[in-house]
Formats: structure tokens, sequence, C-alpha cells
């Protein structure tokens, strides 16, 4: 269980395919003390288990379904990663609960500066939409964000200088993909819904 509120970034070594089997190499740098074979880690918002440990490089095998479903199918050597290590319990819990199972991607549409703070705008399938409503959550590769405004096929949120700074989205752009988890509570409801009305 995560909680959105991204740590820091990592930034990717390699990215290989071998024998049916493909290895992300993350440097995590000062994020990587403490960590254990078997943690969990969310990067850009999805859950991986660190399978290797090198220094401050871990390595994630990844899944075929993490490939088809999140923007880590895109990930290059030097591109940097938001990281957010798994929930303590004796903390605070601030942002909203992430549990680092990527539901869909989205597209930036629009990214830019308004004022002191930062539009972001993603375009989505029509049919994510009934998870979505103003002033509610959704995790964009992992970063805990508050819902500003949704239409049919997109919806936007506001960043502050901050947020942009210390995530990787200082590095995304206009076109590029991004990972969507929609708030739990959200899914639960429809699925609640849909079995009553069976």
């Amino acid at each position: 269980m995560f909680t959105g509120l991204v740590e820091g970034t990592g930034r990717i070594v390699t990215l290989e395919s071998a024998k049916e089997l493909t290895r992300l190499v993350i440097d995590m740098r000062h994020l990587a003390e403490g960590v254990q074979l078997g943690d969990s880690i969310a990067i850009n918002g999805c859950c991986l288990t660190v399978t290797s440990l090198q220094n401050t490089q871990l390595g994630f095998d990844l899944l075929e379904e993490t490939q088809a479903r999140t923007n880590l199918r895109e990930a290059k050597s030097g591109a940097i990663v938001n990281v957010e290590r798994a929930l303590l319990a004796q903390g605070r819990i601030g942002g909203h609960f992430v549990t680092g199972h990527i539901d869909a991607t989205g597209m930036v549409r629009k990214w830019e500066q308004v004022g002191n703070d930062y539009e972001l705008r993603i375009g989505m399938e029509p049919a994510h939409g009934k998870y979505l409503v103003a002033k509610g959550c959704i995790a964009i590769d992992g970063i805990s964000l508050t819902v500003a405004e949704v239409t049919r096929d997109e919806f936007s949120v506001w960043i502050i200088p901050h947020t942009r700074e210390v995530t990787a989205l200082r590095e995304r752009g206009v076109g590029d993909t991004v990972n969507l988890e929609f708030d739990l509570l959200a899914k639960y409801t429809e699925k609640i819904l849909t079995v009553r009305e069976k």
C-alpha cells in the first residue's frame, strides 16, 4: 500500500529482455537505503517487487501485463521515474490510499505553467470518466493528485512547483504516456452497483 506522496526519483540504468524475462534496473540513490529483497516499491505508481540489490541499484522483474498496462513499456535508460517505498503503518498518511495496481494509461494533452502553478491535462478512454469526479483523487505516475475538471475524454489537475520539481513530471511533455490509478472507492462502488443491478 502506498500514499501517492512520491519520495523522490530514480534513474533507469537498464531495461533488458532475455529468455522471456524483462529486467528493469533503477539507481535509487538514497532511497535504496534499508531496502531488502522482496520489498514492494512503486515505480511511476506501479507496484514492483525488488528482485536484486547492488549498492544503490535495484532490479525488478516485469510481468508481461505490467508492460502492456503501464508506461514502463516505453522506459529508456537514463529516464527519471517516480519512487515511493511501501507505506509504514506508524507514520502520517497523506495523499490517498494507492495500491500500485495501474488501471490504464493516459496521454498528456496539456502541460504548461499558469501563473505560479502548472496545469496538467490528461486524455483518457471515455469509459474511465466514471471513476473521476472534481475534487476526487487520482494517482498519475504514482503521484496523489486532486482532480480539477473532468470532461468526456480528459481530466485536469493542478500541480504546485514543488511537485513538478521533485517528481518525474519535470521531464514529461505533451504526447507522453502516464500511468493512471483510479480511486479504490470508486472502483468498489462500481462493482457493488453492478452486482446489485443483476
